[in-house]
């Protein structure tokens, strides 16, 4: 809750946060997490992409999670939540990858719903038969339920609710704790549980998916490609200036050709080659616009070096095949070129 009114302040939706909110807030997103900012594993379970979303995972939370404290205690109760989010958090990142991002409490929740199960099951026997089978096959349908409608609708985390449910089943015989303070736990399910979630967690890293792209990579080309188009409108209007110069005839050709050179064609130069330093991977999602804003930048370079060659050599036809030249690439410069560098077209999910 504290996050999420922190978000609002900084500018997150009420009914929905973008995908740029969720990642700058540290989302779930192969690309980034796998970018060195494996934190994002945990930060992930505390965001929510809206008022909605987070009222619906604090109404499961605060329904199975006062029940989950009492059956093992306010310390092994975290450890279960925190192990469930964290793993559930692990499958989505093999199962997505780089195809969405994701946020949200409910891996954890189920992970919560996976040990009520596993302590009421252990328990049956010291429980009235009604509260039993009301606790568990509540839990049970309502985990049940939950998943199946997971894979028949779009845009919810479902990797994230079964790693975190079936964490919750192995955490919770780990830690479980009898209600008959006399009674132990056998040694064996125990050593069972631990193992399995090693093994689990072990098999999981494993089984991360090479990324496309490294989300550093994609914001360095966000980065660039803003910086060229402010430069790219600077030097319009130098270019503009420039020629009404040179209609008017205030300055010689030799000149009008040393400020092309000076204030156009270098600049067209620097700009090229800080773009050609961006590192293009073939997953990369501003790829394109790196290479089509590189190829307009070599263009408009070379048509006003021609420009400049030809007002040195004073030759009209040159001069005229120039300009033709530099206004045939004001038409290569994409329109997406203005849309805001933050957008990213990959979906959300919402674990």
């Amino acid at each position: 809750m504290l996050v999420f009114l922190a978000m609002l302040v900084g500018g997150a939706g009420l009914w929905h946060s973008s995908n740029a909110v969720q990642l700058a807030w540290g989302a779930n997103f192969g690309p980034a997490t796998q970018d060195g900012q494996w934190w994002r594993l945990g930060s992930a379970m505390f965001l929510h992409f809206g008022v909605f979303h987070l009222a619906m995972n604090m109404w499961a939370l605060w329904d199975c999670g006062q029940l989950v404290e009492r059956m093992y205690g306010s310390t092994r109760f975290v450890l279960i939540y925190l192990a469930s989010g964290l793993i559930g958090n692990l499958l989505s990142l093999d199962v997505h990858g780089g195809r969405a991002v994701s946020g949200g409490a409910s891996g954890a929740i189920f992970g919560l719903y996976g040990a009520l199960l596993i302590f009421v099951f252990r328990e049956r026997r010291n429980l009235h038969p009604r509260e039993f089978r009301w606790l568990f096959w509540a839990a049970s349908g309502f985990s049940a339920a939950t998943i199946v409608f997971g894979f028949l609708v779009t845009g919810i985390d479902n990797a994230a609710h079964i790693g975190g449910f079936l964490t919750g089943l192995l955490s919770g015989l780990l830690l479980l704790r009898p209600l008959d303070a006399t009674q132990h736990v056998p040694w064996r399910g125990r050593v069972f549980a631990g193992a399995a979630l090693v093994l689990a967690v072990g098999a999981l890293i494993r089984l991360i998916p090479a990324p496309a792209y490294l989300w550093s990579t994609e914001t360095r080309a966000r980065n660039e490609i803003g910086q060229f188009l402010l430069e790219d409108r600077a030097l319009s209007q130098s270019w503009q200036k420039i020629l009404e110069d040179g209609k008017r005839g205030s300055i010689s050709f030799d000149e009008l050709a040393g400020r092309i050179d000076a204030s156009i064609s270098d600049r067209y130069e620097e700009s090229f080659e800080q773009l050609a330093q961006v590192p293009l991977s073939p997953g990369l999602p501003s790829r394109v616009m790196v290479e089509t804003l590189l190829h307009y930048a070599e263009q408009r370079r070379d048509a006003s070096r021609a420009l400049a060659e030809g007002l040195r050599a004073n030759d009209p036809e040159r001069v005229r095949a120039a300009l033709e030249r530099a206004n045939r690439t004001q038409t290569l410069a994409p329109p997406a070129a203005n849309k805001p560098a933050n957008a990213l077209p990959i979906p959300e999910r919402k674990p």
